[in-house]
């Protein structure tokens, strides 16, 4: 008989949740743009989430669990990401490799960076994240213990907040990180839904790529951005934790974005929201198929389908389990800047804010700020790369079942979930991005380099970088089924 089976995971599960709002007053000043320092109050709090996902068999090994965790916050640099893995890892007896650190990457939480500890506001941020790790760490103690089996179910809908934001401007002749009516967007909202043996669900999550920069200079309020009011959504429909991953939006960011006011987030976020909600009532009873009963004979021969329990091979295959953890090798740019030049290039524009400061011009000492903030990421990010003449990119692959789960640090065009999704239709690939941090911050695709191209303009690898890693990644990934099969 005729038969439409959805992709499915069967494993062990377990999730934990909490509250890491920052407290009101810290430093907050995101954006170069921005005029104010220190967060003024919330808009909505800021979570974090830890997911714990294991193999049905075999004992309990660095390859047969896998942690991930969920933060509203644009990033964490490398020292603080460092910190924060070493407690958590520590406190649990994980073995390093088991542990992925995700950010929702809205901006505006703040950038909590221990190099601006001497800013207003920025005293507040040594004891935050020594809190945010201490909360993390017990989250994953909680989530551990809250392991059970499991059934994941995917389904995928489409949604048009994304849109693509490598515009150029005529007038000034020049490129501006902004909505291109005319470039492309990867609309694909990923969703996997998570339930308990007794049939109860115990959690969703939402894969989606797009900037959370509805919320810009303006806005003096710490928020999750649109992945808040999804959440939000979700949760009082399904009544379980909705969890948010980034995907792969280096070039994408939502239609209305860069304001100040959060009701234009919580719009972007319910567009969100109800896209998930549709495919989530799509999804049928887990462990089951949709299969054709047969005609049936009415004022018309009808044909009559129903839910059917999977046979116990279709159960058993979703079942499979393979973690796979490795490095990709990707070029430095030729031109990349030296530390020296980049200190002394800062030194310059503090320079030029006190002048400008002393000459009270506002507009000019917001404009020579923001060239330091720039020149201060510069600092922060060439400080963080190893040696050498290549990066080594971390990715991290784990195959539960009918599904794959993509774990790879930076920020990265849509290109990357496009490509590899393309390579393997009908299987669904979550695709999580800032995975443990963002050393090389953007990877943009090959031909937006020699553009001017905000994203270009501070990726520390060269041209084709991209590229090569999908390829690497899609090579991998049929390497994994082989062994999984």
């Amino acid at each position: 008989m005729p038969q439409v089976t959805t992709p499915q995971s069967r494993c062990h599960f377990g999730l934990a949740r909490c509250d890491v709002t920052p407290p009101v007053g810290i430093y907050h000043r995101m954006w170069g743009a921005a005029t104010h320092d220190r967060a003024t109050g919330v808009h909505r709090p800021l979570t974090a989430t830890a997911l714990v996902f294991r193999s049905r068999e075999g004992p309990l090994t660095p390859q047969t669990e896998q942690v991930l965790i969920a933060v509203d916050a644009c990033l964490l640099w490398d020292r603080e990401m460092g910190k924060l893995r070493k407690t958590v890892c520590g406190e649990n007896e994980l073995a390093a490799e088991q542990l992925v650190v995700t950010f929702s990457h809205t901006h505006a939480a703040g950038l909590m960076g221990l190099e601006r500890v001497d800013l207003p506001g920025g005293e507040l941020i040594p004891a935050y994240l020594d809190e945010l790790a201490r909360r993390v760490a017990r989250l994953v103690a909680e989530a551990r213990a809250a392991v059970r089996p499991a059934t994941i179910t995917y389904g995928v809908a489409r949604c048009s907040l994304a849109a693509h934001r490598d515009f150029h401007d005529e007038v000034s002749g020049q490129y501006v990180c902004g909505f291109n009516p005319q470039g492309p967007a990867d609309d694909t909202v990923l969703v996997a839904r998570v339930t308990g043996e007794a049939g109860k669900a115990l959690a969703t999550v939402v894969n989606y790529a797009c900037h959370p920069t509805t919320l810009a200079w303006q806005n003096t309020l710490l928020s999750p951005d649109y992945p808040g009011a999804m959440r939000a959504l979700v949760e009082s429909a399904t009544g379980v934790p909705c969890v948010f991953l980034q995907g792969a939006s280096g070039d994408l960011g939502p239609r209305e974005g860069f304001v100040g006011d959060p009701a234009v987030a919580d719009r972007n976020g319910r567009q969100l929201g109800y896209a998930a909600l549709a495919a989530l009532e799509a999804l049928p009873p887990p462990g089951t198929q949709f299969r054709y009963c047969g005609p049936v004979i009415s004022g018309a021969t009808l044909g009559a389908w129903e839910h059917a329990s999977l046979p116990a091979e279709e159960l058993r295959r979703q079942e499979r389990w393979c973690c796979r953890r490795w490095t990709v090798d990707l070029a430095y740019r030729p031109e990349l800047r030296s530390l020296a030049d980049t200190e002394a290039e800062r030194a310059h524009w503090q320079a030029a804010e006190e002048a400008a400061r002393a000459a009270g011009d506002a507009a000019k000492v917001r404009d020579c700020r923001a060239m330091v903030e720039r020149t201060t990421r510069w600092l922060t990010r060439l400080r963080a790369l190893p040696p050498g003449k290549t990066f080594p990119l971390p990715v991290v692959l784990w195959r539960i079942g009918d599904a794959l789960w993509l774990a790879v640090e930076a920020e990265h065009y849509q290109a990357l979930q496009r490509e590899v999704r393309r390579h393997f239709p009908g299987t669904p690939i979550v695709v999580a991005t800032l995975a443990n941090g963002s050393r090389p911050s953007y990877l943009p695709a090959a031909d937006a380099y020699g553009k001017g191209i905000y994203q270009e303009s501070i990726a520390v690898l060269a041209p084709g970088c991209l590229e090569r890693l999908i390829e690497a990644i899609v090579q991998e990934i049929a390497q994994a089924d082989s062994a999984c099969a």
